[in-house]
């Protein structure tokens, strides 16, 4: 509320009156009176007022702009009899005609205590008592200096002010005004129109006469002030320059008032009903609604419900695509959706939505589309240091660096870019976890392939040790062809001995051409030596036991 109008320094108590004869003071023996034109020539005009010499005025007194004189040789006129120079009158047209007009205002507005009587001039002369303004029409009033409301430093000369007259001096034709009344009655009723508008719980129609960012300026009730851009729309702060003009109408509620600032704080939303409030009963999460694209960012978009009503929907709702970069790629302004409600806080007056979850799962598709084994066409969205993602329709597949070429050193970012497009065998499809995995080298002879055309199941080869794993030892039989001792093969030998660039002879035990591995095994070749030596063992025991069994019978 405003409990304090602006104050001025009031000065010592002076005496209008004083200051009203002392301004307006004529010279001794000034006065109206009525003379004679008795001549007119050249720029002199000689006027018989009846002494004993004419007085004399100049003819630009009684000329029109357009060049006529108003009067011509035997005219009466009014004169303003100011003494006398070398005993001639001096006298003057437009004195007389501007104390006639000032003897008729203060005429007119003798009554001033009875009626606000307002004036407008421009201060024409400053004195110690104060200012001289004078009116466009030639009035001339005067105001003390503790009656102006202007600063004593300030340049005052040339100035234009509104006042009041606060009093008038039919004798003395003169008219005393205070800005300071007119000051302090504007702001009383400024004072009371806040002080009713605050106190006015209707809302109020308002004109906008300005449109910042940072919000829009009105006038309502006779009273200035700001609606803030977030005190707009129960949607959330908004820019005002998109929705707004100058001029227009609109209802507000005042909610505050800024002492320092001297200015009233509007709400367009604290004028309208909430319509949080209404929608309180009516959606509940897992409702499905229609709603409009009003907004569209980075991160997401914008949906208009209505009734000043706004959701928000996340780019990660939009779409089931993962590649899905900016929300402008599926959605645009304007468009309509029908979206399901996951979340609702009324409270933060928070609304968030799904448009994805109405949208099939592109996975359950893919699923009744494809198999494992299926070839199809896919393009590089992104790639890793283990691999590339491809889009491969309605899902992305993976890649990985070993499903990509025979080479065991192949690196998918050093052979592929974003965009390539690629034909791969579907080698997995993670119903669970929701993951297709893919092959480009299964779509290629492998080395194995080749390796298998000569050799087979039971050949011994031997081969460098190339890698140890937990599970076993890896072996390379030739470029690109590596087989695997598992740990339970590697019998005799004993693993925590054995070091990358060994040389192994092991056993061939399976060929997988078409996965492109190779089983090997050190322990079955040492069971077949075993066995190689039992029978030699054997057949040397049967051989001496025949030869000594011979010797009997022929030395019998």
């Amino acid at each position: 509320m405003m409990d304090k109008m602006i104050g001025f320094d009031d000065g010592s108590e002076e005496d209008f009156a004083t200051l009203l004869e002392q301004s307006f003071k004529k010279n001794e023996g000034g006065k109206l009176t009525n003379g004679v034109i008795v001549n007119i020539k050249d720029d002199q005009v000689t006027v018989d007022v009846g002494e004993k010499v004419e007085g004399k005025i100049n003819i630009s007194e009684i000329t029109l702009p357009d060049g006529s004189i108003v009067f011509k040789v035997g005219d009466k006129i009014p004169v303003m009899f100011n003494g006398y120079r070398n005993e001639r009158p001096m006298i003057s047209y437009k004195s007389a005609i501007k104390a006639s007009k000032q003897k008729e205002f203060a005429e007119q507005n003798s009554d001033f205590e009875t009626r606000e009587i307002i004036v407008k001039g421009k201060i024409v002369k400053e004195n110690k008592g104060g200012y001289i303004v004078e009116s466009e029409d030639g009035l001339e009033f005067f105001m003390p200096r503790s009656q102006s409301g202007l600063k004593k430093d300030e340049k005052v000369l040339g100035k234009v002010i509104t006042a009041a007259v606060i009093k008038v001096d039919t004798a003395e034709n003169s008219v005393l005004i205070s800005r300071v009344k007119l000051i302090r009655e504007k702001q009383k009723a400024k004072k009371d129109a806040i002080n009713e508008i605050l106190e006015n719980p209707q809302p109020l129609q308002a004109t906008i006469k300005s449109v910042a960012s940072f919000g829009i300026f009105v006038e309502a009730g006779g009273v200035d002030g700001l609606v803030r851009y977030d005190e707009i729309s129960f949607k959330g702060p908004i820019n005002p320059v998109n929705s707004f003009k100058v001029g227009e109408s609109v209802y507000v509620k005042a909610i505050s008032y800024d002492k320092e600032k001297n200015r009233v704080a509007f709400s367009i939303k604290a004028a309208a009903s909430d319509p949080w409030d209404e929608i309180r009963d009516e959606l509940e999460v897992g409702d499905t609604v229609k709603a409009v694209v009003s907004n569209i960012e980075d991160y997401g978009a914008f949906l208009d419900l209505g009734n000043d009503i706004e959701g928000f929907l996340h780019i990660s709702e939009i779409s089931w695509k993962k590649n899905l970069k900016h929300p402008n790629e599926v959605l645009k302004v304007g468009q309509e959706l029908t979206v399901e409600i996951t979340e609702i806080d009324f409270e933060k007056r928070k609304l968030r939505m799904s448009l994805k979850k109405l949208l099939a799962k592109p996975f359950d598709s893919f699923k009744q589309k494809h198999k494992i084994g299926d070839v199809v066409s896919g393009k590089v969205l992104n790639l890793t240091d283990f691999g590339a993602f491809l889009d491969i329709g309605e899902v992305e597949g993976l890649l990985h660096n070993e499903d990509a070429s025979w080479s065991r050193d192949f690196k998918c970012k050093d052979s592929f870019k974003a965009g390539d497009t690629l034909e791969v065998k579907i080698i997995k499809i993670d119903t669970e976890k929701e993951k297709v995995s893919l092959s480009l080298k299964e779509l290629a002879d492998s080395p194995v392939a080749e390796f298998s055309k000569t050799h087979k199941f039971g050949d011994v080869v031997n081969g460098t040790v190339r890698d140890i794993k937990d599970f076993g030892v890896f072996v390379e039989l030739g470029h690109n062809i590596d087989g695997l001792i598992p740990n339970d093969e590697l019998y005799p030998r004993k693993k925590e001995e054995i070091l990358k660039g060994d040389k192994v002879d092991c056993v061939i035990v399976n060929i997988a051409p078409e996965s492109g591995k190779i089983r090997l095994s050190i322990k079955r070749l040492q069971k077949e030596k075993d066995r190689e030596a039992v029978k030699k063992f054997n057949d040397q025991s049967d051989e001496s036991s025949f030869s000594n069994d011979l010797k009997d019978r022929l030395g019998s």
